[in-house]
């Protein structure tokens, strides 16, 4: 019997789509989305997965070395375009592992990890874009990037081509604030910063699209592992003229079809290459979806992207972490399958591990844990998670196991009501409960009813903490806290 080759690997990472903007999840979504329901059907959906951060920086460090972000110097918010690199130097990441396995590792699309460029000044805007920048993908085991250094909306605006700038800005873009009109009705805004001549916010994701395709077409005959990180649905929200108005209710609906129509591509490109059968492609999202999204507008359609969830982008809530996850690999695992088991973003690290057969090092996956069971079929006895835990924007912690969610902060941590610093938390309870198998809306903190799983789940995220991992292993060391305290938390490390 022929042994199987090893699968090529591509994960696809939405910006801010909510898991209510995907037809196979939401029954009553406004707009359909074919080509990532036909992904569903011939793979399996996650229908308790979760982003570790709630908003997209920690996530995508999550994702692509297994640890939790917090355990780095980054403990709330996201990078700039300019901020230096995020990932330690000599950190293992999916791609550099993949890469000592054979594989050619690319990575197509936003980066938003942080990147060491060349400065002039002290300003650190103030960048030498003739000189090659480090700390990008190629820095962490990637062959090859094509894409942005962060967020559609953050400069500087220039296409970087793995440690090179493409084509040097020329001028100023005075940026876009707030509602502009595009066929009446299209949600514009970008930061203030550095263009290059060809640069277009409409035109970034189809070329990336067209990179990715490239990549599949060429690297037939050798293992590869493309990591595509989408820069939409996140703002400037531009669908392409082809698209807009293709959802019939407003722009962000417009654009999640594009990302539909686009993921369609990627599959296209793998049934004319023949690769589809040994070739896992994934799909998820960073986080859960952005209030720029125009949620009041968006019910008017009937269409929650959260759908049945509290909050969104930025919470603690399960609207800013709760996300779509996909997963197909027709040589591997069964067509048609839905799992509930809790899952992680950060378990892709392990998972892949697993699919390779070569285990991790101590000091790489810290917080991942193998998903292959589930991919399988395989008849669990226990959870594959311990627990998971979550960070809002402000650096809020939460801790979910089975039923159970503790969040250790009186209000959402992020953007929704109660919103830190703005509503007035005073009256309430400075930790949050909630019963999810009763209440998973999380309407009715039960805080002073069970003290019997507080206690516990507080001690069980601060074991975590202190052993710089949440999986078996030896300990490891996290990144020291500066002062930046862990929110709702005694600091549990060194000082």
């Amino acid at each position: 019997m022929t042994e199987r080759p090893p699968p090529n690997v591509i994960y696809i990472l939405a910006d801010d789509m909510g898991i209510g903007d995907l037809s196979c999840y939401n029954p009553n979504a406004a707009w359909q989305t074919p080509n990532l329901d036909r992904l569903a059907a011939e793979g399996m959906r996650f229908d308790d997965a979760h982003s570790s951060s709630a908003v997209c920086t920690p996530s995508r460090y999550s994702i692509l070395t297994g640890r939790y972000a917090w355990r780095s110097w980054l403990k709330r918010g996201v990078v700039g375009g300019f901020t230096p690199s995020l990932v330690e130097p000599g950190r293992q990441t999916i791609a550099s592992y993949l890469k000592t396995q054979g594989y050619r590792t690319a990575c197509v699309g936003k980066w938003h990890l942080g990147l060491d460029w060349v400065r002039k000044g002290e300003e650190e805007w103030d960048v030498d874009y003739t000189q090659p920048f480090g700390g990008g993908p190629c820095d962490h085991g990637f062959d090859s990037w094509y894409g942005i250094s962060a967020s559609l909306d953050m400069a500087p605006y220039v296409y970087l081509r793995d440690r090179s700038v493409e084509e040097l800005p020329d001028r100023m873009d005075p940026g876009r604030e707030g509602m502009q009109a595009m066929n009446g009705k299209h949600q514009i805004f970008w930061r203030e910063g550095m263009i290059a001549p060809n640069f277009r916010h409409e035109e970034v994701m189809p070329r990336c699209t067209e990179e990715c395709c490239h990549l599949i077409r060429e690297e037939q005959g050798t293992p590869f592992f493309i990591y595509y990180a989408l820069p939409a649905p996140h703002t400037p929200i531009v669908p392409t003229p082809a698209f807009q108005g293709a959802s019939e209710t407003n722009a962000y609906g417009d654009f999640c079809v594009q990302v539909d129509a686009e993921v369609g591509q990627i599959l296209n490109a793998l049934e004319e290459t023949g690769q589809t059968e040994n070739t896992i492609v994934v799909f998820t999202s960073d986080n859960g979806c952005s209030p720029q999204a125009n949620y009041t507008e968006l019910a008017m359609f009937g269409h929650n992207p959260s759908l049945i969830y509290r909050g969104h982008k930025a919470d603690i809530y399960e609207g800013g972490h709760r996300i779509p996850l996909l997963t197909r690999w027709p040589a591997g695992m069964q067509a048609g399958a839905a799992s509930e088991e809790t899952v992680c973003l950060s378990d892709f690290f392990a998972t892949v591990s697993d699919v390779v057969g070569v285990p991790l090092t101590d000091d790489a996956g810290e917080d991942s844990v193998s998903n292959l069971p589930l991919w399988r079929g395989d008849d669990l006895q226990e959870p594959l998670r311990e627990a998971t835990v979550h960070h809002s924007i402000d650096g809020s912690f939460s801790i979910r196991q089975g039923r159970w969610k503790l969040e250790l902060c009186p209000g959402s941590g992020g953007w929704s009501y109660p919103k830190p610093g703005v509503d007035d938390t005073d009256e309430m309870p400075e930790m949050q409960l909630y019963d999810l198998d009763e209440d998973i809306r999380e309407r009715v903190n039960v805080i002073d009813r069970h003290p019997e799983v507080v206690v516990p789940l507080k001690e069980l995220l601060l074991r975590y903490v202190d052993l710089g991992r949440s999986t078996p292993g030896a300990p490891q060391q996290n990144h020291p806290d500066h002062g930046n305290r862990f929110r709702g938390l005694e600091w549990a490390g060194d000082p």
